[in-house]
């Protein structure tokens, strides 16, 4: 290297040394005015830390014990500090190896340097505690990584591999809630809190890798959330994931409908009672719920000065609700994790050891420390205190009158009303005890009798200890709270209504905000013989009926999302309760099966399907019965097929913003419209389709297939290979597929091919595939390049989601 070059070198290493002390500062509203020398001029502001000191804070995890006396400089410290990026390689992703040979021999080389200057030993190194190398950590923030000159590369790999699809941007400690779940490929798995996709991205690669190499899972994901935007982002993120088990609804978690096919309902209607399912349950639920968010200080600073202990006080109430809802609707047998990134124990511990308390042994809470041995997490606590505006509060008893709407008896390790000899218990007017949970009246609440000057620190007889806790200062990372629970039997039957009171904002695991719940009551059915424990949400006030919907500030528009009107009114049932979303939802347009079967054979006859190797009909599924304005088709795996079937024989109670994924799209070009197949394939679902696509298939050799991804369009006289020419004249007028093959004539279609949608047109061929996404397999090529013009060039590993496909531009 030249002299200019190393001064370069040194110079960009001092400014990233200068960024890295910088990046969390932020400029001042105003300048210096104080009339001495080093006044800063207006036109260049100065920067200023952002204030990461709250006493209130400090004081409260100090009390709670949550970490060791000798341990909080450095717990304090840590905290302090920006959170590192943190990513995951997409296991089912076509270029997963290459991905990962690429971090191991290039990245964590060519950045060490960079590392060293900034104090670090490692540049990015894998998470030591995730499944074969899947998971990396970076010595940098994000931030860092978006600002430095000198990590660009690094920032633009990111950028591309995550907009393909080949990994997700994850906090580490988020990553880690799906991997105690041990979800199978079987498995109905629901994600009941779960903008913005993080982990639903993580369960679905988990139920594709854990499938047969070649086939569709017999599970699915149902993604929900309650707020629209946030769903939208949960849709945008799930999509990149190329699958047809997936459900996304928008739901308040508390209210999650069962779909229970009533059979006597089911008769009058003439439904069925032989459907492949009756009722909506699931094998594995997460309850990753909705929390004051206080693990996440290092990747949102801004909550050092909004943080106090009545965020968590005000949630705890709700978060009950969400993981008795999961419950419920988790079959016996089944695995729920209740998770936080919180490090409060009133929203972790008090959480579940009430949970525990109402479940009896209907509930097990599993011991994991074997699992993951290299992951650092500490125990979950056996005592805590709870903080309220009168100072630090031991036992329920000392809990002032007037206080006992924000302080519950759930919020104590005991979970007692403990009473001294000169109280007594007072009721509201509702006849429900003051300072009970929502809804539970004196006889559920066990009172012990205790002296008025007893001040001893409870102690839970719970073996909360199997809770994990994980601390920033452990590994370098956010902090988590979790807890794997297994369901033995069914519930014992209880009632929850949750306080309106209360109506605080709700600090997401991700640090965004979630609305609250509006009142309720859930009530939970004796499990029948041949039936899991599901439950019925039944509506408190049937006048409350508008509340039901969702109503966004906008119609969904055609390709977004797919997803159900409501109808005005609900059927009322015995006069007395109402089944809520009876219906189709206001606001959204219905999910259709497609059942035009001109459309359906044009299609199998244009493409070479055989309906025997991949059935269309049954699968296929859009937004508009009138077919002739259909504009997406979209292709739906066999559970996913048999969770809309019942929801249609339940009266739509889903509310169902996306499904599915896009298979058929409508071509509106001018050229080629009049195709005998109205319909082209979407780069989105090629994947899935392509190893049953017998027609319209063009086989390219290298370097036409590298020419077709730079220039976007040929034309069929400027191809390479003059044999082309005719055979992509010898295509129909419409779609079609160009598979990279060694020559010209068919290969077998597998994990590794590679292929990209086309549009045949009169005298060119124009690739349909997005920019990111020719640029990403022109990057691949362009590493393989000496070993692949000349030889092989289907090499890659992977299983089904294999040819690299996304979404049309």
């Amino acid at each position: 290297m030249g002299r200019g070059g190393r001064h370069r070198g040194r110079s960009q290493r001092k400014d990233f040394k200068e960024s890295r002390e910088n990046v969390w500062k932020r400029p001042k509203s105003e300048a210096s005015v104080d009339g001495s020398d080093n006044a800063v001029p207006e036109q260049k502001p100065t920067w200023e830390p952002i204030v990461t000191v709250n006493p209130n804070f400090e004081e409260y995890y100090k009390e709670q014990g949550v970490v060791k006396a000798q341990e909080w400089d450095l717990f304090m410290e840590i905290l302090r500090k920006p959170l590192p990026a943190a990513f995951r390689v997409n296991s089912n992703g076509q270029f997963c190896d290459e991905i990962i040979s690429i971090l191991e021999n290039d990245f964590m080389k060519s950045l060490q340097a960079e590392a060293i200057e900034g104090g670090e030993l490692e540049a990015i190194k894998p998470l030591p505690w995730y499944p074969k190398n899947l998971a990396w950590h970076s010595n940098f923030s994000r931030k860092e990584i978006r600002k430095n000159q000198t990590l660009e590369r690094f920032h633009e790999f990111l950028k591309l591999e995550n907009e393909v699809g080949n990994i997700t941007r994850q906090e580490a400690v988020s990553m880690v809630p799906p991997l105690f779940l041990d979800v199978h490929s079987d498995h109905f798995v629901l994600d009941m809190c779960a903008a913005p996709g993080s982990k639903t991205f993580q369960l679905l690669e988990i139920i594709h890798e854990a499938s047969e190499p070649g086939s569709l899972p017999n599970g699915l994901v149902v993604a929900n959330d309650v707020d629209f935007k946030r769903s939208n982002l949960l849709i945008h993120q799930t999509k990149r994931m190329c699958t047809s088990n997936l459900i996304v609804t928008n739901h308040e978690g508390q209210q999650f409908p069962g779909c229970r096919l009533n059979k006597s309902r089911a008769s009058e209607k003439g439904i069925s009672e032989n459907m492949p399912i009756n009722q909506l349950a699931f094998d594995r639920v997460l309850c990753d719920v909705p929390c004051s968010g206080d693990g996440t200080l290092r990747k949102a600073p801004d909550i050092w000065r909004k943080w106090n202990s009545g965020m968590g006080n005000g949630l705890h109430s709700l978060q009950i609700i969400l993981a008795m809802r999961g419950l419920s609707l988790l079959k016996v047998g089944g695995k729920m994790i209740y998770s936080t990134c919180s490090m409060n124990p009133v929203e972790d511990e008090a959480v579940v050891a009430e949970i525990l308390r109402r479940c009896g042994d209907s509930v097990e809470l599993l011991d994991v420390s074997d699992k993951l041995p290299e992951l650092i997490r500490r125990p979950g606590l056996k005592k805590w205190k709870v903080r309220d505006k009168g100072g630090w509060i031991t036992s329920y008893k000392d809990v002032p009158q007037n206080r006992r709407g924000g302080v519950l008896v759930s919020m104590f390790p005991s979970g007692k009303n403990l009473k001294d000899s000169t109280e007594t218990t007072q009721k509201n007017e509702n006849g429900d005890v003051n300072g009970c949970e929502d809804g539970l009246k004196e006889a559920d609440v066990p009172v012990v009798d205790a002296t008025p000057d007893e001040q001893a620190e409870e102690v839970s007889d719970l073996p909360l200890e199997r809770c994990m806790r994980i601390m920033p200062h452990d590994q370098n990372t956010g902090a988590f709270f979790i807890a794997v629970l297994q369901k033995i039997s069914p519930l014992p039957e209880f009632q929850e209504k949750p306080n309106t009171k209360r109506n605080s904002t709700a600090k997401s695991t991700d640090s965004t905000e979630k609305s609250l719940s509006k009142e309720s009551v859930v009530t939970v059915d004796a499990a029948v013989p041949d039936e899991s424990a599901v439950e019925k949400v039944i509506e408190a006030d049937s006048n409350n009926e508008k509340d039901d919907s969702l109503e966004p500030e906008k119609k969904i528009t055609e390709g977004e999302s797919i997803t159900e009107d409501k109808e005005a009114n609900s059927s009322n049932v015995g006069g007395k309760r109402k089944v809520p979303m009876q219906g189709k939802w206001k606001g959204f347009d219905p999910v259709v099966f497609v059942k035009d079967e001109t459309v359906i054979n044009g299609i199998k006859e244009f493409y070479g399907i055989k309906d025997e190797a991949f059935p269309l009909h049954g699968h296929l599924v859009a937004r508009n019965n009138d077919t002739s304005s259909v504009k997406r088709i979209y292709y739906v795996s066999k559970s996913v097929k048999e969770v809309l079937q019942l929801n249609f024989a339940v009266g739509q109670q889903l509310k169902i913003a996306s499904v599915g994924l896009k298979m058929f799209e409508r071509q509106s070009a001018k050229e080629g419209s009049s195709t005998l197949c109205p319909f082209r394939i979407s780069s989105e679902g090629l994947p899935v389709i392509l190893p049953y696509i017998t027609k319209q298939v063009l086989y390219t050799p290298m370097a036409d297939f590298k020419l077709l991804l730079q220039d976007k369009s040929i034309k069929f006289l400027d191809f390479v290979n003059p044999q082309l020419a005719q055979k992509a004249t010898d295509l129909v007028m419409g779609s079609c597929v160009v598979i990279l093959s060694d020559g010209e004539e068919p290969v077998k279609v597998d994990a590794s091919t590679i292929a990209i949608s086309c549009w045949r047109g009169k005298a060119s061929l124009a690739v349909m595939a997005t920019a990111a996404d020719c640029q990403e397999l022109l990057e691949r090529f362009a590493e393989k390049t000496p070993k692949t013009e000349g030889g092989s060039v289907n090499g890659s590993n992977g299983d089904l989601g294999g040819p690299q496909a996304m979404e049309t531009a």
